[in-house]
């Protein structure tokens, strides 16, 4: 199996050298991930020489975020700040081209991202984002993915929660049971387990953000229903069916399951890495999300209102009078937890692969992926700060080129690695 691009790879790969004046310029800096975000750059790498920049539309907040860094680090008082706008090119073009990587918490993406990736594009330079908007990703494939081939710039969306846990969990685990085992894995479904932590305003802001284009635009819903919506052109027919809605019964795991909200982009990412490892997991590949609720009458019982749940949120989310209602409870974009709240949280992912010994034997193979704090903002700020040092510190070491990629697809090993070090567990059992 392939660890890297095998697809659109006569693409260009820039120098990577640090030429540029910053290697990270954080956009959206003053936000709340954020700021968690710039934090956890200056912890980890507080004395190793990073150049960072933080950006964002107004000096005044950027100039209080770096003086509350400052008392973090005082290396925070050699930050740089720049500022533009979302929706000037003209100040994110002299941005792009100042650095080796833009990584941005700045969301809805389908709102204010789209300029920014036309600008890393142009330039060259890589990118990396925090997106759960398939339709986001889908237009930016559909637009920039061959000029981005031309330039070299690595255009990575869903360094978060979602997709990483997912997309590198998964591509480890078809590795590991290939070169460990000798297994040929056919099937991957992920499973969440134990789960702490409060879901961001970003992320409730992202999820309005697809109802109001689809809205806006019909044919956007027949796109990203598709399970394929974001393999290449041409490319987009496959095994899988729709995400799971309702209620199911696992005898793999075993126990009841329910839908998880954030299926509808995680499988369609793991599904783009395969193809752009040349369906290094197969053509017929199979893969699948939901929520784990237990077993027996209570487990029924979780995974039933669980269904419930997901499908009144979404009705509510899509009427607009109890939308304002949900709303005014929910927490807005630039809201979250306390340190100690995020520090109490946690999460657990199962996966289970199902396909065949190199004798020929129908076999299980099960892994996890553990985050160690609040999976939507300590977790995530440390996956999209760890994807911003990837792209930035290992360079040509990568050997992907220019596209819009995935995380695995990108960084691999490199990302798994970094994760690792800072905590996160991606583990592959013994086959049964």
């Amino acid at each position: 199996m392939g660890l890297g691009w095998v697809r659109y790879a006569s693409g260009m790969s820039r120098t990577r050298n640090r030429s540029r004046r910053f290697d990270v310029v954080l956009w959206g800096a003053t936000g709340f991930t954020g700021q968690l975000t710039a934090e956890y750059l200056l912890r980890r790498h507080a004395g190793a020489g990073l150049r960072i920049a933080l950006a964002g539309r107004n000096m005044q907040k950027l100039e209080r975020v770096r003086a509350e860094l400052s008392e973090v680090h005082t290396e925070a008082n050699d930050f740089t700040l720049l500022t533009g706008d979302s929706h000037d090119r003209n100040s994110l073009d002299a941005i792009a081209d100042q650095t080796d990587v833009v990584c941005t918490t700045v969301g809805p993406y389908a709102k204010y991202g789209e300029t920014l990736v036309r600008a890393c594009v142009e330039a060259g330079t890589d990118y990396c984002d925090l997106t759960g908007e398939p339709q986001f990703v889908r237009k930016m494939i559909d637009e920039q993915h061959l000029r981005a081939v031309e330039t070299g710039a690595r255009i990575v969306h869903c360094c978060g929660f979602d997709s990483i846990p997912s997309d590198l969990g998964t591509w480890n685990l078809v590795r590991e049971a290939k070169a460990r085992h000798g297994v040929e894995l056919e099937e991957v479904k992920l499973i969440t387990g134990r789960m702490k932590g409060g879901v961001s305003g970003g992320t409730i802001a992202s999820m309005l953000q697809v109802l109001e284009d689809v809205k806006a635009d019909r044919s956007i819903l027949r796109k990203i229903g598709n399970p394929y919506a974001l393999n290449p052109e041409g490319e987009r027919r496959g095994p899988d069916l729709s995400d799971q809605k309702g209620v199911r019964y696992d005898d793999d795991l075993p126990g009841w399951t329910g839908p998880f909200v954030m299926a509808s982009i995680n499988t369609r990412v793991v599904r783009r890495t395969n193809a752009l490892l040349d369906y290094a997991y197969g053509k017929q590949f199979r893969y699948s999300e939901c929520s784990g609720t237990g077993r027996g009458a209570k487990g029924l019982m979780r995974a039933t209102t669980l269904a419930a749940g997901v499908t009144g949120m979404m009705a509510g989310v899509a009427f607009e009078p109890t939308r304002k209602l949900m709303m005014k409870k929910l927490p807005a974009p630039g809201e979250g937890p306390s340190r100690e709240q995020r520090e109490k949280g946690s999460f657990v992912l199962h996966l289970i692969g199902k396909g065949r010994s190199e004798a020929g034997h129908e076999t299980i193979v099960r892994g996890t992926v553990v985050g160690k704090a609040d999976p939507g903002y300590g977790e995530t700020a440390k996956m999209l700060g760890e994807s911003a040092l990837c792209l930035a510190l290992d360079g040509d070491m990568l050997g992907t080129p220019g596209g819009m990629g995935t995380p695995a697809a990108t960084m691999g090993q490199h990302l798994l690695d970094r994760l690792r070090a800072q905590g996160m567990e991606f583990t592959v059992d013994d086959p049964t």
